[in-house]
């Protein structure tokens, strides 16, 4: 997250719940609850524990050497818990005896990266609900507007531009459903002590844990996670699929804004996506940043994913690599999401060119609502076997498949009597064929906005 080139593909806010002065104040949290927690249940006194809440502030550290300190140490807790310590006696030395009593290491920085994610999911959330909001406009707006469908990237029918977004957004609504119910089990105090027993705590480990976790709104888990991470790396693997919906968004976008096609374009301002060499070309810079996250994010995905196969009660190496993964993960995330949040409002949405590109195909895209027509009366298959003949003929000679179908029939006198004019030009109707998308869209609009009313907001959890 800290290289320039990480920079151009994430947000400052996404960098800042990870930057250093944000774990130390999220690990600082975590003690200064633990001290309070024990003292009210009479386990430290209450001296000792405000002396330690005292010197639980991020800005009396230097964060930049404990980092250098925590590669010798072997985590980033033990120089943290040190200087507290250090800091503690200098203003109260009995109570520098119970810094961190009866915790561990993986406890604090669990934690921390839990109060992290929680402030993760809060930007996500928000971006996700504004892309979402701009992908219903959009669909509503373009409902019934024809536009190419393309498979194996060749020309296939005829649907509507508001149901392709339809089937961009709704992803996103499922996902948002499953980061909301993931973070509600995933965003748990981890207070174990050294193999999870609290055993230091005795009978007060229980309540201690609670106290904690209430103090730092999250939730309690059944037992110590430190390694039984499946509800924690179910909750990052949902961050990836979100980012491979978006990757699926950008991708095609970024085709449609192909010149050749010219179909849609990004926003331009401000020089965005411009060129250092060429003064005419507006590149697709929303959707670049999107399709990076993309192309990075699997690997994320599986380096932590991975790394849930840890060692008896602590890992050794997969959790340390977790956890300087899961930065990573929420960095390209939230990039990709920011980039299409700000990119879709502004979406610039080349209708004429969509019905001009339907245009050039000859009416071809129609071949399979023609076949149907024909077969009714001379069989699937002999239907298909003229239509491929047909079609040969339109792409050699240039004209459109009606005109060569109506060419046939009137060569044809029984199939000229059992197919009329009007029934051979409906299946050749751009606006008609749009317009059974358009319903489609319609009703999936209406089902998406009802699944996001039911959703709650992470804010709200």
């Amino acid at each position: 997250m800290g290289t320039p080139f990480n920079a151009v593909l994430t947000t400052a806010e996404m960098s800042a719940v990870f930057n250093d002065n944000a774990i130390a104040h999220a690990m600082l949290r975590f003690e200064e609850a633990l001290a309070h927690a024990q003292a009210a249940e009479g386990m430290i006194p209450l001296e000792a524990a405000n002396a330690i809440a005292s010197c639980c502030r991020a800005e009396l550290y230097d964060f930049s050497a404990i980092i250098v300190e925590s590669r010798t140490a072997g985590s980033l807790a033990i120089p943290l818990i040190k200087a507290l310590t250090r800091m503690v006696r200098e203003n109260n030395e009995p109570a520098a005896g119970f810094v961190h009593w009866g915790s561990t290491s993986q406890d604090v920085i669990d934690t921390a990266l839990v109060l992290a994610t929680r402030d993760a999911l809060v930007l996500i959330e928000r971006d996700l609900d504004k892309l979402i909001a701009s992908l219903l406009e959009l669909a509503e707006r373009h409902a019934a507007t024809p536009v190419l469908a393309r498979t194996l990237l060749q020309p296939a029918q005829v649907i509507s531009f508001g149901l392709k977004i339809t089937g961009w957004a709704a992803p996103l609504v499922r996902s948002r459903a499953q980061l909301g119910q993931l973070a509600a089990r995933a965003l748990t105090l981890q207070l174990g002590g050294a193999v999870g027993t609290l055993s230091i705590m005795e009978e007060h480990g229980e309540k201690i844990a609670q106290r904690v976790a209430r103090t730092l709104e999250l939730g309690v888990p059944p037992a110590p996670w430190h390694t039984q991470r499946d509800e924690w790396i179910r909750l990052g693997l949902e961050v990836a699929v979100l980012v491979g919906s978006l990757g699926k968004i950008a991708i095609d976008v970024a085709l449609m804004c192909q010149a050749e096609v010219g179909e849609l374009a990004e926003p331009t301002y401000n020089g965005r996506g411009g060129s250092s060499a060429m003064p005419h070309k507006k590149n697709p810079v929303s959707v670049m940043i999107a399709l990076a996250a993309a192309q990075r994010t699997p690997h994320r995905a599986a380096a932590i994913l991975t790394a849930m196969a840890q060692q008896h009660e602590r890992g050794l190496g997969n959790w340390q690599a977790e956890c300087a993964e899961w930065p990573e993960l929420f960095s390209s995330a939230h990039g990709a999401l920011s980039a299409l949040a700000h990119a879709m409002p502004g979406l610039q949405i080349n209708a004429a060119r969509m019905r001009a590109n339907i245009d050039a195909q000859s009416g071809l895209v129609f071949s399979e609502a023609a076949t149907i027509l024909l077969a009714s009366h001379i069989g699937r298959d002999r239907a298909h076997a003229l239509l491929e003949e047909l079609a040969r003929d339109v792409i050699a000679i240039d004209r459109p498949l009606e005109a060569a179908m109506q060419a046939h029939l009137a060569t044809d006198t029984a199939l000229q009597k059992a197919v009329d004019a009007e029934q051979l030009h409906r299946c050749f109707d751009v606006d008609g064929a749009a317009e059974h998308s358009a319903k489609l869209a319609r009703a999936r609009i209406a089902q998406l906005r009802a699944a996001l009313h039911r959703e709650p907001s992470c804010r709200e959890k």
